[in-house]
């Protein structure tokens, strides 16, 4: 359950037991929010609008116990741009594949390893919708911006002192000039 979710209980759930898939048959699903229910995604994730959003996929048997989601996202999202605020539409498109592992063991800080596959424990019940708005909060830019938008120097200082700029902070931007100004002039060849 991703925080969103776990901090507001009001979001969308589509819950499936573990236990009709584990060792048994495909259940294939579709997530797709209504308008209020996308309104509450889109206020837990920050987002000016959510017009669109579709989680499509199974969840199959691996094994004898354990169960693996695959999943394809489609949604439009509405962000403020990171520059002026003004909102930026975005369309994805991600895959998602989780295995849920019956056996599964969390390693300790001693012997932390990466790894090879999205592995979690088996929970006794799967919330598609969690899983597909922590794929949409994981899907969605960074930075929106919008057209024309850029990122122009500010600075700031108190009255009467000098603003600090960026080249300021740059020890080794003068660097060249300076030995430049020190190299001597060659001497032509006589």
């Amino acid at each position: 359950m991703t925080d969103a979710t776990a901090s507001n209980p009001a979001l969308p759930r589509q819950p499936y037991r573990s236990s009709l898939v584990s060792g048994r048959k495909t259940v294939r699903f579709t997530f797709a929010p209504d308008v209020a229910e996308r309104r509450l995604i889109a206020a837990a994730l920050d987002l000016i609008d959510l017009p669109e959003f579709t989680y499509k996929g199974e969840l199959s048997p691996a094994g004898r116990a354990d169960v693996v989601l695959r999943a394809d996202l489609s949604a439009l999202v509405v962000q403020p741009c990171s520059v002026t605020l003004a909102p930026v539409h975005s369309r994805l498109a991600d895959t998602t594949e989780r295995r849920y592992a019956q056996e599964f063991a969390e390693s300790s800080a001693d012997e932390l390893e990466i790894p090879d596959e999205d592995i979690e424990a088996l929970p006794e019940v799967i919330d598609v919708a969690a899983v597909a708005i922590e794929a949409l909060a994981l899907a969605l830019p960074l930075y929106p911006r919008a057209r024309g938008a850029e990122f122009t120097e500010a600075a700031f200082a108190a009255p009467g002192v000098t603003p600090l700029k960026s080249e300021d902070l740059k020890p080794f931007a003068g660097l060249a000039a300076l030995a430049s100004k020190l190299k001597k002039p060659e001497e032509p060849e006589a």
